[in-house]
């Protein structure tokens, strides 16, 4: 008798305290009633800001992982512009756990695709697999997540500042009709407003900057706190929910990141450019 009190004993306080550090909270479930158009989601907040999309959708064997961080080049500073976007390339040269370029490597070799987006306001990270390797994406993402500095090199911040050169070249300056687009931008907004230059950047910031700015841009950024992890597919959401406690919920905060207000701009008359 006193054998099977301790179990339980024991088996209360591993509830309790994994109760204790879970703390995920549902915010929203939007539900789809008959004839509606409407996408059903839940939405959740781990214990460490993260905030967590789940839907699930049975159609097909396959599941879509998406890491939003809200940080795009808006948040640039004048002067180092392009380097949300930069920083998205270095998200996929490795991290402390995955080897460089292994990330490409176990995904599609677990019959997955992947990429990744920057723009203005955000920049994105996402997996479509088989739904039986959702694990391989939570691990992959949270492991560039809560540890990437280590892996970061020289070498590597060379490497990708001379590929997003290229990419500017090929898509913007040799291209023809490639740069109309950012004079646009330049015409409409005044210099220091964070709309006036592209999220590719200019080569001269892109000159500028170092391996340390890098870094600093990541520990400002790139906390959970500051990320949405979206997972739509063939999942169970309490399931979904454990995954993402096990693989985020450890990785600490980071620096409070508020709502970003931008000035509206009004052109008081025509403008000409040619």
């Amino acid at each position: 008798m006193k054998l099977t009190r301790t179990i339980f004993a024991l088996a209360l306080l591993v509830a309790v305290t994994h109760d204790a550090f879970s703390q995920t909270k549902l915010i929203e479930k939007i539900t789809k009633k008959p004839g509606e158009l409407v996408i059903a989601y839940e939405k959740y907040q781990l214990s460490n800001g993260m905030t967590l999309l789940i839907h699930e959708d049975h159609s097909d064997p396959i599941v879509y992982v998406d890491v939003t961080y809200h940080v795009g080049s808006a948040r640039e500073q004048e002067g180092r512009s392009g380097f949300a976007h930069f920083f998205e390339h270095m998200m996929f040269q490795g991290s402390e756990h995955v080897g460089d370029e292994q990330h490409f490597k176990i995904v599609t070799e677990a019959g997955g695709t992947l990429n990744g987006t920057t723009n203005r306001d955000r920049t994105n990270y996402f997996e479509v697999l088989p739904s039986n390797q959702l694990e391989t994406a939570f691990w992959l993402e949270s492991d560039r997540m809560g540890f990437l500095l280590d892996s970061v090199t020289q070498q590597k911040f060379e490497v990708q500042r001379a590929t997003v050169k290229n990419e500017r070249g090929q898509n913007y300056d040799n291209k023809p009709y490639g740069i109309v687009y950012e004079k646009i931008c330049a015409a409409l907004y005044p210099p220091s407003h964070p709309y006036s230059w592209l999220t590719i950047g200019y080569i001269e910031d892109l000159n500028r900057v170092d391996v340390n700015d890098l870094k600093k841009f990541f520990l400002r950024w790139y906390g959970p706190n500051n990320a949405t992890l979206t997972v739509a597919g063939d999942v169970n959401p309490q399931a979904v929910i454990k995954l993402a406690e096990k693989y985020f919920g450890s990785i600490p905060k980071g620096p409070e990141v508020k709502a970003q207000v931008v000035a509206p701009i009004v052109l008081k008359e025509d403008r000409y450019i040619s």
